[in-house]
């Protein structure tokens, strides 16, 4: 795609889309590649919408599935990709972004690829260094403002999208001063300290679930949770590696995963 292509509206149900293989849900797999460097800087969806209006805008639109809408790369933090050419597989099922990242950020925690984390002695070691805090490039706002189209959905409730910009922002409290940031206070305190609090905050939850007001039992889950991702941070580990091994779980007995775990 040059880039007189990049900035002509491309009819939304043009020949060329016909060839790409959505799947089931509509959707095909897009990897951004930095165009200089040849980088991989990122992995998300797109619909047919979402390829249509990256080749009308020259820039990249991805589909959120936990949203259910486009969201225009970089529209908040203004680190958007503008597309230098895209390429299709030879199974047309996987789209390749060559694209020129804007800021040198493309991941939500700060840093320049969203494959910071590399394999090594066992577990996953977090090699790139974050250019920017999350806090400083989003503030109180939300990662990426979705782009509002004709048939989008009404605003849905918060999802596990809140889960990522907190893990983020505890990410960036690592550095901060303990004596200002409870975060940092509770990481200095060291891991064992941070496992007791979970713990304190189970019992908490466990006395509210016995009580009379739901709220009470809503508001002590968050601290659970919240002091939850400050253990896995403190231990190197994402709400996504947990997430994932939810995934590997599922469709799997209750009674199949106790059992195998008896075994080990």
């Amino acid at each position: 795609m040059t880039d007189s292509q990049a900035t002509a509206p491309a009819p939304r149900n043009a020949d060329w889309i016909e060839a790409i293989a959505f799947d089931a849900n509509g959707l095909v797999p897009a990897i951004a590649q930095e165009a200089e460097t040849g980088r991989v800087l990122m992995f998300a969806w797109m619909n047919r919408e979402a390829v249509a209006k990256t080749v009308e805008l020259g820039e990249a639109v991805y589909y959120s599935r936990s949203r259910q809408r486009l969201w225009h790369k970089g529209e908040q933090s203004g680190h958007v990709q503008t597309v230098r050419e895209i390429r299709l597989d030879c199974d047309g099922d996987v789209l390749l972004l060559s694209i020129e990242q804007h800021g040198g950020i493309a991941c939500h925690t700060g840093r320049e690829s969203c494959f910071y984390r590399r394999l090594g002695d066992g577990r996953w070691q977090v090699v790139d260094e974050v250019k920017k805090s999350p806090g400083a490039i989003y503030g109180e706002r939300s990662m990426e403002r979705p782009v509002a189209t004709a048939d989008s959905p009404p605003a849905a409730r918060p999802s596990g999208d809140v889960l990522e910009r907190l893990a983020a922002l505890l990410e960036e409290r690592k550095g901060a001063d303990a004596d200002s940031s409870y975060v940092a206070s509770l990481y200095r305190k060291g891991r064992a300290k941070i496992a007791q609090k979970v713990g304190e905050e189970g019992i908490e939850v466990a006395l509210a679930a016995v009580g009379d007001d739901p709220n009470e039992l809503t508001n002590e889950m968050a601290d659970l949770w919240f002091h939850s991702l400050v253990l896995l941070a403190d231990a190197n580990q994402t709400p996504a590696d947990v997430l994932a091994e939810l995934e590997r779980r599922f469709g799997l007995s209750g009674l199949e995963e106790k059992a195998r775990r008896a075994q080990d």
